[in-house]
Formats: structure tokens, C-alpha cells, sequence
């Protein structure tokens, strides 16, 4: 059954059936204080910075990083400084009066996530993990910027950063694929498959999901506010393999929505494949 009511889909931070302009999110900090849109990040990181990082954070990386992110002390004393930085041949050190406060995606109200398979989700919650790479990725530019975290004496600490052009990173394929596919209407018509699966949740009932197909026709009511400019990656030492799936994720930071777009390279030709929130 081809199913084209699309409005109770959409997450929040798109709006499919109106204007299709992400909606602002709050963003969760350290021991539950909620920072509203209007402040400033001035503000933001002098609250935070009087409020010490939970021992227990630094089991879970995602509660670390959340932390690492907002708290500028934090974030000074977590960092293996003189912080080695590699760009191709290029080698720096930067000192700690150098560096400048890194937020990564706490801004935005939401990460997003690049897996292989449903198996590798499982290592978000995998408390026995010591080395951890923060990827940002600029779609347009076509570079890498990796954040290496490594957890020593039961501390995560920021050891290094390097860069590199997207095109050596093993999720090449796919990211110069999804630079396109978030950008040009068309192309992202093209790049369905038909019909897309889905699963979102029931407008009748809060607590039950539904699950139907959505036709190459019907897809502009569903279609997700993108992120295009760039994205962030998480590799919870997963490895991954150039392959013929992926599974993208977009991951509110303080609402608990997500969004999982699943894509699989069918005769040589990346297309969505499924949806669900």
C-alpha cells in the first residue's frame, strides 16, 4: 500500500509539509541545565563551566564528548597538549593558548551518525572502548577533519587531529554520493528506490509505530531537511568496509528524536532504501 499522508512523519528539526526549514532545538548540557535559543555561547560556556563533568562520564563516550563540547574548562584540561595537528606533509603543535574552544555540533541540536550496519549501532553504548574518531567532514571543500580521542587512566583525552581529502576516507563512495543526494532535488528523485520503506510513528497512537512504502511521487512530502554544508561521524572503532550499505543518522541532541536513512549501492548506484524515525 502506498501510503501518502506525510505530515505526522516529519521530525523535528524539519518541517516536510510546510516550509522545510529545520526547527530550533534546545540542547542539553551538564547536569540538566537547558540553555535556551537566545543565549549566547558566552553564556552558554560560562554556565557550563561551573558545573564538573559527572566521574561516571567518562564511561560512555557520547556523555564525555557532550561534555567536552560545552564546557571550555573541561575541554583545556582534556586535551594532550602540545596538540599535534597533521594536514597532509604538515605537521604542528598547537599550545594550550592557542586553542580555540571546539563546540563540534552542540549549535546545531543534533549529530549525525555514518554505520555500516545495524550491528555497528551497538557500539555507542559499549563502555569498553578506548580509542574513539571525531569526524568532521566538509562536503563541499571535500576534506576530513579527524578528532582522535583516546581514553588514558580512565580519562578521555583529545590526542591529535589530522586532516585529510575526503576522497582517502573509506566512506568516499558514499559521502560524494550524499553531498549530491542532500543538494540537488532532482538527483535525490533519481536515487529512490521504489517504493522507500518506512516506519514513523502512529498519529493515533503515541506509543504504537506504522510502517508503509513511499512512492518516487509522494517523496517531496516526506523528504528530510538535510545537512549539506557538513556533517560530524562518530567511529566507536568500528571498521568500516567500502561496501554496499549504509545507514545515516540524524540524532537530536536533548528531544530523543532520530532519523535513520538506509542506503544500499544497487547495480553500481547508491539509493535510498528505506526510512524510519
Amino acid at each position: 500500500m502506498i501510503v501518502v499522508v506525510a505530515c505526522f512523519f516529519v521530525m523535528g528539526w524539519t518541517t516536510g509539509c510546510t516550509d522545510k526549514k529545520p526547527v530550533a532545538v534546545d540542547t542539553a548540557v551538564v547536569d540538566s541545565i537547558v540553555v535556551v535559543d537566545t543565549a549566547s555561547v558566552d553564556t552558554i560556556d560560562q554556565l557550563i563551566s561551573e558545573q564538573p563533568m559527572p566521574k561516571a562520564a567518562d564511561e560512555l563516550f557520547d556523555d564525555f564528548i557532550f561534555n567536552f563540547a560545552a564546557n571550555r574548562k573541561l575541554q583545556l584540561g582534556r586535551i594532550k597538549f602540545p596538540l599535534k595537528v597533521v594536514d597532509g606533509d604538515d605537521v604542528t603543535f598547537v599550545k594550550k593558548a592557542q586553542w580555540h574552544m571546539e563546540h563540534f555540533f552542540m549549535d546545531q541540536g543534533y549529530y549525525t551518525l555514518i554505520f555500516d550496519n545495524m550491528k555497528q549501532m551497538d557500539l555507542v553504548k559499549d563502555t569498553s572502548i578506548n580509542n574513539v574518531v571525531v569526524e568532521k567532514v566538509y562536503l563541499i571543500e571535500e576534506k576530513v577533519e579527524k578528532y582522535l580521542f583516546k581514553r588514558i587512566n580512565g580519562r578521555w583525552m583529545l590526542t591529535s587531529i589530522r586532516s585529510n581529502d575526503m576522497f582517502q576516507n573509506t566512506n568516499a563512495s558514499f559521502l560524494a554520493f550524499y553531498q549530491r543526494f542532500a543538494t540537488d532535488p532532482e538527483f535525490q528523485l533519481q536515487s529512490l528506490n521504489n517504493p522507500v520503506e518506512f516506519t514513523g510513528p502512529d498519529p493515533d497512537d503515541d506509543f504504537s509505530t506504522m510502517t508503509g512504502e513511499i512512492a518516487p511521487e509522494t517523496w517531496p512530502a516526506f523528504a528530510p531537511e538535510l545537512p549539506s554544508g557538513f556533517i560530524y561521524n562518530i567511529m566507536y572503532g568500528q571498521k568500516y568496509a567500502e561496501g554496499n550499505q549504509k545507514i545515516f543518522v540524524m540524532r537530536g541532541i536533548a528531544n530523543g528524536m532520530e532519523m535513520q536513512l538506509t542506503f544500499k549501492r544497487i547495480d553500481g548506484e547508491w539509493k535510498l532504501v528505506s526510512l524510519s524515525e
